[in-house]
């Protein structure tokens, strides 16, 4: 177990009736067994309570007002900075009553991790039908944090998806397919290239970082016969990059980047759209994958999966993502304290 005095992670409860809240009562069940550091948990511990009662795990939690005393009393119990809901959780149904709630579970961590009161934080899944409809305007975590981080100066975020021996990052991101051509652009390719490049290099500790981009259309475009955006918007895009001594190389196809032995050629590849990141990341490693947000000034990991609201609350869901969005913001944190 790490030393009690590092400063902890923070962890969001994220959508209450998902598996969010059973990652977090699992993992703390099974922490001596994982190699991970002390982390407080922020949200309703009635209803972790009630949760580890139903998943007959028999959990002590202790409601502490500053994250400094999560070290501490980990060893213990876990650790909880109370953020009260409204009303019960039944698993698998969201309620947009519970929806600020979990915003204010989101801006907390920010505001700790901001302050280094916290190491990094990680995110929970939320579920973003239920927040929009209660007025939440952004696509998802990655944008909001973004808005967060940039209310002095903008910030632009990026999602990186990672497992051993992968690191995809697409260029856009929620979107309608049918929207990703018009909104893919050379500047977003540029900007996001750099980002991945410095990110890789500063908290991955790669020397000299080396990028794949990913094609958008089958055979890259062939020649313009299956569509113009590599020759018009991402060769011209890598070009540019080239110049500024990023080691980049593509546009690549897609049904032949991701390969074993093409995957041994690049430090991570930068896709055209969510999906086409997504697909091959999961197909080679399901339940490890962690999310990692690019271009903040503090550490926010999340694991790779939704809600789950079909499992929520059978004590079924893995813990895996859950554990390596943990070693991985730890692990991110001690190199930038590095740096």
């Amino acid at each position: 177990m790490p030393a009690k005095k590092s400063k902890p992670l923070v962890v969001t409860m994220g959508e209450p009736a998902g598996v969010g809240p059973e990652l977090v009562l699992q993992t703390w069940h099974q922490r001596s067994t994982l190699d991970i550091v002390p982390f407080c948990y922020i949200g309703c511990s009635a209803h972790l309570k009630n949760l580890g009662a139903r998943l007959g795990l028999s959990i002590p939690l202790v409601r502490i007002e500053e994250v400094s005393q999560a070290g501490e009393i980990f060893s213990t119990a876990l650790p909880v900075l109370e953020r009260a809901l409204p009303q019960p959780v039944t698993p698998g149904k969201p309620q947009p009553s519970h929806a600020k709630f979990i915003t204010a579970a989101i801006d907390c961590a920010v505001d700790l991790t901001l302050q280094a009161d916290a190491r990094a934080m990680v995110t929970n899944p939320i579920h973003k039908k239920t927040l929009h409809e209660a007025g939440f305007s952004f696509p998802g975590h990655t944008e909001y944090l973004a808005h967060l981080a940039g209310k002095n100066s903008p910030v632009q975020s990026v999602m990186m998806l990672a497992i051993p021996g992968l690191k995809v990052v697409p260029v856009t991101v929620h979107l309608p397919l049918a929207q990703v051509s018009r909104n893919l652009t050379r500047e977003k390719i540029i900007s996001t290239a750099r980002i991945t490049a410095r990110a890789l290099h500063q908290d991955f500790a790669i020397p000299v970082p080396r990028l794949a981009v990913a094609a958008l259309n089958p055979h890259a475009g062939e020649g313009g016969q299956l569509g113009r955006e590599e020759i018009d918007i991402i060769t011209p895009a890598v070009n540019i990059l080239r110049t500024e001594s990023i080691q980049i190389e593509g546009p690549f196809p897609a049904d032949t980047l991701f390969s074993e032995d093409a995957r041994r050629a690049y430090d991570a590849v930068l896709c055209m759209y969510h999906d086409q990141a997504l697909i091959p990341l999961k197909t080679i490693d399901f339940y490890r994958g962690a999310n990692v947000t690019l271009g903040l000034p503090f550490v926010r990991t999340s694991p790779d999966h939704g809600t789950a609201f079909d499992i929520a609350g059978q004590g079924t869901a893995r813990i895996d993502s859950f554990v390596e969005a943990l070693v991985l913001a730890d692990q991110i944190a001690r190199r930038r304290m590095k740096s």
